[in-house]
Order: structure tokens, then C-alpha cells, then sequence
């Protein structure tokens, strides 16, 4: 997708425009609400108006879209600035399988999940914790992250997972849903993925949840005047 954007604001404004992106995504994953930022010439974009946001409809395909845009000060970092990203897992258990205009949103599941067994699993795994067993790890990251939200909610025959962070490891999200869906289905205990924190490498009998449930909806930034500290803080943090 970030190359997709890149080429279109490249043919819209005539220069190269590379993006700075709030959060990378595993192939398959949605974003609805992903913030990009980059450094282009006031000249380059200042005439163009709303009249950019048509131009990039048109130069766009039609599963990708740019919703608006704003000049930021310059210390604005989409990734570094972040205080918090959201992400939502959505999943249908109904017997009749996932409603058609939804397949490629939700993930179909075959037996009924016991949400509130899911529910209490999740709230166990909340504030900072080492997230090895749910991560690959990558030489030189760390796996130690601030979990602010962890929470299954139920509408009819569908479950949300919304799971808020400062930032995620790798098919981090995706693990922790693959662990409740486990409790969910009663093959594992509520305390088992609470149990698996104290394990320093990946817990293999965890299943990763299949992509295309998972959606990035939102991404939280401080004031203006705080950009500079939060920047300095997230890289320091992530070195």
C-alpha cells in the first residue's frame, strides 16, 4: 500500500514523496485508519487544494484511498510520534458462516466461542509485559510492550478483539487473538495465555490468527507542542 500512495502523490504533485507511515502492516491486514507523513515542497502541494484528494481517487485502485491531508509542523513523525495505535480483530462464530459482504473483513469460525471466557483471558494480559511468546522476534527489537487495551465484545454472531498499544511487535495482535480464540473454544484455560508471559522465545502452540480479520482504525498523537519530546522519547525507547 505505501508504495501504491507513494507513486500516486509522485504523479499528482511531480516529485517524489516518500512516506513516513504510523504502522507496517502483515500482508492481508486492513487500515482504515492509518496516518502517513512526508516531506514535500510548500509549492508542490499548496495549489492543488481538495482538488489533490480527487486526483489521487483517480490515480489510486479502488481498495485504497487517501481521506484528507494537512500541512504538520515539522517535527511531526507519523511512526515516532505515535502515543497509541488500535487495532481491531473481527470474528464471526455463526453457524451459517460470515454474512458475504463482510468474507474479507472477518474471520469465519466454525463453532461457537465462548466470548466472556475470551473476555476474561484478555483482561489478564493488560500493562506491560515481555510479549515474547507472541512475537517473532527480530534480532535487536525488543519485545517488551505497554498492552493499554485488550478487550472482546460480542454483537450478534460477531466478536471485536480491540487491542491498544504504543506500538506492537511482529504478528503480535494476530498471537494474542489466536491464544483467546483457544481459550474461546475451551482448549486451553483462561490463565493459559497469561501463563505464557513468562516464556523468553516464541510459544509455538500459539496459532496466529489469519490477516485479513485484523484492521488498523486509528492512530493517537499528543499536541503540537509535545511532537518534539514524544519523537525524542520513541526513538531513544526503540534503540
Amino acid at each position: 500500500m505505501q508504495e501504491t500512495v507513494e507513486t500516486a502523490l509522485a504523479t499528482a504533485l511531480r516529485v517524489p514523496v516518500p512516506l513516513t507511515v504510523a504502522g507496517r502492516t502483515d500482508a492481508g491486514v486492513h487500515a482504515t485508519g492509518q496516518v502517513a507523513s512526508a516531506d514535500v515542497p510548500r509549492a508542490a502541494w499548496q495549489d492543488k487544494g481538495e482538488r489533490l484528494l480527487a486526483r489521487l481517487a483517480g490515480l489510486l485502485p479502488p481498495d485504497v484511498r487517501v481521506r484528507a491531508f494537512r500541512a504538520v509542523p515539522a517535527e511531526f513523525d507519523a511512526r515516532f510520534a505515535a502515543l497509541w495505535r488500535r487495532y481491531e480483530y473481527r470474528i464471526c462464530d455463526a453457524s451459517w458462516g460470515v454474512d458475504p459482504l463482510r468474507r474479507r473483513f472477518v474471520l469465519g469460525w466454525p463453532r461457537r466461542l465462548d466470548d466472556e471466557a475470551m473476555a476474561e483471558a484478555a483482561a489478564k494480559l493488560r500493562g506491560v509485559h515481555d510479549f515474547a511468546a507472541f512475537c517473532r522476534r527480530r534480532e535487536g527489537a525488543t519485545t517488551i510492550r505497554r498492552l493499554d487495551q485488550l478487550a472482546v465484545e460480542r454483537d450478534g454472531a460477531e466478536i471485536t478483539c480491540t487491542v491498544v498499544a504504543d506500538a506492537f511487535c511482529h504478528s503480535m495482535v494476530r498471537s494474542l487473538v489466536g491464544a483467546l480464540i483457544a481459550v474461546g473454544e475451551g482448549r486451553r484455560p483462561i490463565g493459559w495465555p497469561t501463563a505464557l508471559l513468562s516464556r523468553t522465545e516464541r510459544a509455538n502452540e500459539v496459532t496466529v490468527a489469519a490477516p485479513h480479520g485484523l484492521t488498523l482504525v486509528a492512530v493517537g498523537y499528543p499536541p503540537d507542542h509535545q511532537l518534539a519530546p514524544r519523537v525524542a522519547e520513541t526513538r531513544a525507547r526503540r534503540g
